[in-house]
């Protein structure tokens, strides 16, 4: 099959998802604003030095519409509705498949203008996939007839992310010799509120002294963040240490003990919570959306309300004083992950969903 995509290829999720593709033999393409190169998949960009301002936007839509014509492809798919999903609905091609990754449903639908956006191209779309129900949900209250939306996960790779012996290397690199670690992985920006982590740090090292926190992540918050961390006199017990590759996800992982995400939105299971549960780390979540069809409170993991450090930090302090929790819930995790969001088996099921969509 010749696929043509349009999205964001600065992103690992995007880039996972067309190098499956393409390890398949099928022909991949990629038009996207942030072009950067993929192995195995052909880039055409749209991009513009301006990145803001309607006359961009409509000159990206016609763009994109030109190239579709030219690459003329069995099948077209955008990833996240404002934007490339509109940009994929302008080029009026079919089949057309859409991605909506959570913010462009949830958080994108409150404002009017994005609003009709969005709806314009979930309604071109031919078929449409989400990771969760409550993003299926939000989508038939805009109107999507419910057997148009298929819940395909972006999948977790179990086999690069696995319980492994920690990293000694990288502790000693962080200067976490000795000591119980505490790790997050999300972007630095609003909606994740890593505020609610740093927040809760004074209450863990009252009981747990000798605690590490390794925040990782770049984004608009970093600053205050560190001067949060400062005030509350915790610096010495964090590590700041901006944006991982990918490929290192998994050392930093397996040299941590508990996982914590504090966000106040998610789509379906983030992939750092997902991808930490497949090294058998125990999480703990916040209490969002599809949080809790895959953390099980008090069996494989803690869920916390959102905004809550105090009680964010008692479940930190369980886990660090319990070895044997953090095991059994590490274990229950993972079994969760391979049985139900392997990468490979969603992947597949997407392959079958184009094949079926073309010969239609």
């Amino acid at each position: 099959m010749r696929i043509c995509y349009v999205g964001n290829a600065s992103s690992i999720h995007l880039q996972r998802w067309l190098k499956w593709v393409a390890s398949r033999g099928h022909d991949v393409h990629l038009i996207t604003d942030f072009p950067i190169e993929i192995d195995t998949v052909k880039i055409y960009s749209i991009e513009h030095k301006k990145r803001s301002g309607m006359k961009i936007f409509i000159s990206k839509m016609r763009e994109t519409k030109k190239i579709v014509k030219e690459i003329n492809p069995d099948l077209l798919h955008a990833h996240y509705v404002f934007g490339y999903g509109t940009f994929g609905a302008y080029a009026n091609f079919h089949p057309y498949v859409l991605t909506a990754w959570g913010s462009d449903i949830l958080v994108d639908t409150s404002s009017m203008f994005k609003k009709v956006l969005v709806k314009y191209a979930l309604k071109k779309a031919d078929l449409i996939t989400c990771d969760a129900q409550h993003l299926k949900d939000r989508m038939m209250e805009l109107g999507i007839e419910d057997q148009t939306i298929n819940i395909i996960y972006f999948g977790t790779d179990s086999t690069k992310f696995c319980p492994q012996k920690k990293n000694e290397s990288l502790k000693k690199k962080l200067e976490l010799d000795g000591s119980p670690v505490v790790i997050s992985l999300r972007t630095l920006k609003p909606i994740y509120n890593v505020e609610s982590l740093i927040s809760a740090i004074p209450l863990v090292l009252q009981q747990i002294p000798q605690a590490k926190f390794i925040i990782a992540g770049e984004g608009l918050e970093e600053k205050m963040l560190k001067e949060l961390a400062s005030s509350l006199k915790v610096s010495d017990s964090i590590r700041f240490v901006g944006s991982i590759q990918n490929d290192e996800l998994p050392y930093y992982l397996t040299a941590s003990d508990v996982y914590v995400s504090t966000s106040l939105s998610d789509a379906g299971l983030a992939a750092s919570t997902a991808e930490a549960m497949a090294c058998e780390l125990p999480v703990i979540s916040t209490d969002f959306g599809a949080n809790a069809e895959w953390v099980k409170d008090g069996e494989n993991g803690f869920l916390v309300p959102t905004k809550a450090p105090s009680l964010l930090a008692e479940k930190i302090i369980v886990l660090l004083k319990d070895r044997d929790l953090r095991l059994k819930f590490g274990k229950k995790g993972r079994k969760v992950i391979t049985e139900r969001l392997d990468y490979h088996t969603e992947m597949s099921k997407m392959e079958k969903i184009y094949e079926s969509l073309i010969q239609k």
